[in-house]
Order: C-alpha cells, then structure tokens, then sequence
C-alpha cells in the first residue's frame, strides 16, 4: 500500500491531468515511492498501478524502460555516472574506475556499509560540465576530477 504521502504527492500530480488519464501521473508516482524508499519493489509498481488503475505491467514497463529508477537496494546515495559518448570522450570512464576503486565495488553493488550504490546512466542533458554524475537523480555533480570526487564521497559519508 502506498504512503498517505505518496497518495498525497500523487493526487497533487494527478490534477495536471485530465480525470480519464490518471496513467499519466505514473512517473511521478514511482519518483515519488523511489524518494520515500530508497527503491522500487515489485510490490511498489503493483501499489502503483492500483492507485492509477492500470496494469501492474504498464507500471513495470515504464519502471523498467527508464534507467533513474532503482529497482533494487541501492543504498543511501546512488552515484549514476554518465558513460554516452560525450562524457567519455572527456573522461567519464576514468571517472567511473576512480570511483570502483574509491569505493570497492562495481556497477550495480552498494557498498558494505550501505551508504553508496554505484550505476551507469545516460546523458543528463549537461554535456559541458562532463564528466558528471548524478546523486540520487536530483543533484548533478559536474567537471569530475579525482579531488572533487573525493570531496563529494567525503560530504556524502558525513550524511
């Protein structure tokens, strides 16, 4: 079941929207169970799709089809490293070994702790600040050096 918050947030969202096109707020729906839980679970999507009423799999295929939702534990920041073309052209690959190797784990793992989770993720539509990364789909971390990085992981581990 779905937060009264979540349903809050929603019903907000849903007033953009004509009353027949309640699938239209999906997006939201799931950023917005993703910002309370950290992820988003197959029970989520279902939760999701009740309260828009459509099919659990509509919710999946849009869930599935983006890459800013974490559809497993990905700890308490998720750093999405931009690898298109434009940021590796300018490092992003270096940027994504520096980080594997800062934090002792691969794409796709979470750190012992808990505190960070490590993806790839597509173009951010800020291709003059690469190489750049995104911390839980909200804030762009731009012009990535190793000394910056080692700032952000420092500010981060302190939260």
């Amino acid at each position: 079941m779905l937060s009264v918050q979540i349903q809050e947030k929603t019903d907000r969202e849903l007033k953009k929207y004509p009353p027949n096109q309640r699938q239209s707020a999906v997006m939201a729906a799931l950023r917005f169970v993703q910002d309370e839980k950290g992820w988003i679970s197959t029970e989520d999507m279902a939760d999701v799709g009740a309260y828009l009423g459509m099919p659990q799999m509509s919710v999946y295929e849009v869930a599935t089809f983006y890459n800013m939702y974490n559809l497993k534990p990905m700890g308490q920041h998720t750093l999405t490293v931009c690898t298109n073309l434009s940021c590796q052209l300018v490092g992003a690959m270096e940027t994504l070994s520096y980080l594997k190797s800062k934090l002792g784990i691969e794409v796709g793992e979470v750190t012992a702790d808990g505190k960070f989770g490590l993806r790839e993720g597509e173009c951010q539509n800020t291709c003059d600040d690469a190489p750049l990364l995104m911390v839980n789909n909200k804030k762009t971390c731009g012009r990535l050096t190793e000394q910056k990085i080692d700032q952000l992981l420092a500010e981060l581990g302190k939260q």
